[in-house]
């Protein structure tokens, strides 16, 4: 064989595979046939972070005249921060190139496909390998409706030349909102149009709430509980009608309505790998397809589709098949964040999901961050604690407010670890701070279990 291991795809999971697998000595080679760094680091996460940061310099000079500050805040520069935004995804990308080609991997730039279970045709060429990773992550679904073409998907607005001024996004899951953030935060007007009755499905309760409420608070047009029809073109202009008969004119309607793995042109058919009801491969909890020496990891599997959980699949299925250290990673705890405006983190159970395995003690805290009695901003900071009953664990955290992402990432290591409420109450607080109140909440909201909840 010409490799111990070839790996298709070079995104996070990928990468991280196979540069862990040469440093145990494996023979490898990698196959990309897009970006070096995957979906995050160039049309996903890392750029979308660096646009939200460029909404928030506008924030921060409207609120700094309530502290005594006179600034006169320009115009945005929506090419200068696109170019800006370029230079540093390219720096990504080549660091990328750099960490595998310094751990001795073998980098193929193109589409691989298989051509047997051992042997894939990239660039023209045929290579073959003991082992083979899948890690070919996902893409950005369209919505069946007439006139689908005449929307974007994100790909697309990391690279929009100019800014919009009316943006319409369908769906109200973590990519919309974030986005109506971004393009809010920078002057647009922006409709967000989706058929639940709140934003942000599979998060808790609570915290849904709290974003429909921030999101209102920003200016931005909320229509649950509707469905888009169809989307006609008026010369540059978009017309985007929903079931009730409503017609929303805008400069773009931005689809954020699911993705899907990136299966097609693999050649999976011809070697037997199996896809679920989602059309994602089918592994079990070693990362096995149905090949049992052909593996697949982060998103192509449509498990838990976040950047560091692909990562460490890679590095856990590399150790496990050269490293001599055979291990492989839990997927619950999970903490995660949504970069809207503010921000939403969360680890653990949801109070929905912890009632359905017994009684569970609430706390939860909403107030005006102190920076904001000053500045004027309407803005409230939701936390939540979600505590199991008869063990007295804490079994979820979740924040929506400034800086949710960074706390909640500290909280996330005492609900790994299964602190207690005691544990969290004989914490002695930093004063005075938004993260304090995690350890001074002491009044308990309410207990809830299957019976209350389904009330």
């Amino acid at each position: 064989m010409d490799f111990d291991l070839f790996v298709i795809g070079g995104g996070s999971a990928g990468v991280r595979c196979a540069r862990i697998s040469a440093g145990h000595g494996a023979r490898v080679g990698i196959a990309e046939e897009r970006h070096w760094g995957g979906t995050c680091v160039n049309i996903g996460c890392v750029p979308k972070k660096l646009l939200v940061q460029a909404g928030e310099y506008g924030a921060w000079a409207d609120d700094a005249a309530g502290f005594g500050w006179t600034i006169t805040k320009g115009s945005h520069d929506w090419g200068k921060l696109i170019a800006a935004k370029d230079r540093e995804i390219t720096r990504l990308e080549g660091l990328y190139r750099k960490l595998l080609s310094g751990a001795g991997v073998t980098v193929f730039d193109g589409h691989a496909t298989f051509v047997d279970a051992h042997t894939v045709e990239v660039a023209g060429k045929r290579v073959t390998a003991e082992k083979i990773v899948i890690a070919t992550g996902g893409h950005p679904e369209r919505l069946r409706i007439p006139g689908a073409d005449l929307a974007i998907v994100s790909d697309d607005a990391f690279y929009l030349k100019t800014m919009p001024q009316h943006v319409v996004i369908i769906g109200s899951g973590y990519i919309s909102v974030e986005f109506a953030g971004i393009f809010r935060a920078l002057g647009a007007e922006v409709h967000i149009v989706y058929r639940q009755p709140l934003p942000l499905r599979g998060f808790d309760h609570d915290i849904r709430e709290a974003m429909a409420e921030a999101l209102s608070d920003q200016g931005i047009m909320l229509h649950p509980n509707l469905k888009p029809a169809k989307i006609e073109a008026d010369g540059d202009r978009r017309i985007l009608t929903l079931g009730d008969g409503q017609k929303l004119v805008t400069d773009v309607v931005f689809f954020a309505t699911g993705r899907q793995a990136n299966v097609k042109g693999l050649g999976l058919e011809k070697i037997g790998i199996e896809l679920n009801a989602k059309n994602a491969i089918k592994v079990d909890d070693q990362l096995r397809t149905a090949q049992p020496h052909i593996y697949a990891m982060g998103d192509v599997t449509d498990r838990m589709n976040l950047t560091p959980v692909a990562t460490a699949e890679g590095h856990a299925l590399a150790d496990t098949l050269f490293g001599n250290n055979p291990r492989t990673i839990a997927l619950w705890n999970i903490p995660s964040a949504v970069f809207t405006t503010p921000p939403v983190a969360t680890v653990g159970l949801t109070e929905e999901q912890a009632c359905t395995l017994g009684p569970v003690d609430i706390y939860l805290a909403r107030f005006t961050p102190m920076r904001h009695n000053l500045s004027g901003r309407v803005r409230k900071t939701m936390m939540k604690l979600v505590v199991d009953k008869t063990t007295q664990k804490v079994v979820g955290a979740h924040m929506l407010g400034e800086d949710a992402a960074e706390i909640i990432q500290g909280i996330a290591i005492a609900v790994v670890m299964g602190a207690t409420k005691a544990d969290f109450d004989r914490t002695i607080g930093i004063h005075p701070t938004a993260a304090e109140e995690f350890v001074t909440l002491r009044t308990r909201t309410r207990t809830t279990d299957l019976a209350k909840a389904a009330e």
